[in-house]
């Protein structure tokens, strides 16, 4: 069975309360057992990981590589436009990365534009609210070897 990981980063832990109009009411919790239930379905083994600090994630990247997992799937939040440290992680992995967004970055302020990630993920979905994740998943199991 392929292990894959889920990362939320930070403030992601605040979905349904923080900007509803972007992000819409689902909770984080909503959202990790929608893919848990995709997971199953689709015959995948998942961990959803979830932190406000940038060195646990990329901590849990660098286990991610220890541990040989399948394929990632990464959801950075605003760090997705600032980190190169989580980018740096990332680039270490030899499985497949696939980069999620609920809202559309790219109709958003110019800032959000800019994805660190986007250039070594194998692909980036946005904008379909928490069918971004579900999208993303199965892209993913379907690229992972």
């Amino acid at each position: 069975m392929k292990n894959f990981l889920v990362l939320h980063g930070v403030n992601l832990n605040m979905f349904s309360q923080r900007d509803p109009a972007q992000y819409g009411m689902a909770t984080l919790a909503d959202i990790d057992a929608a893919l848990q239930k995709l997971a199953a379905e689709l015959g995948v083994a998942l961990e959803c990981f979830q932190t406000n600090h940038e060195g646990a994630l990329c901590e849990r990247i660098h286990q991610a590589h220890q541990g040989g997992v399948a394929g990632v799937l990464i959801n950075a939040g605003a760090w997705t436009h600032t980190s190169i440290a989580i980018r740096d992680a990332l680039a270490i992995l030899k499985c497949p990365i696939v980069e999620v967004h609920m809202s559309n970055i790219h109709a958003r302020e110019p800032f959000r534009h800019q994805s660190f990630i986007a250039p070594i993920a194998r692909g980036q979905i946005c904008g379909f609210g928490v069918d971004s994740y579900l999208l993303g998943l199965r892209a993913l199991a379907g690229q992972a070897q």
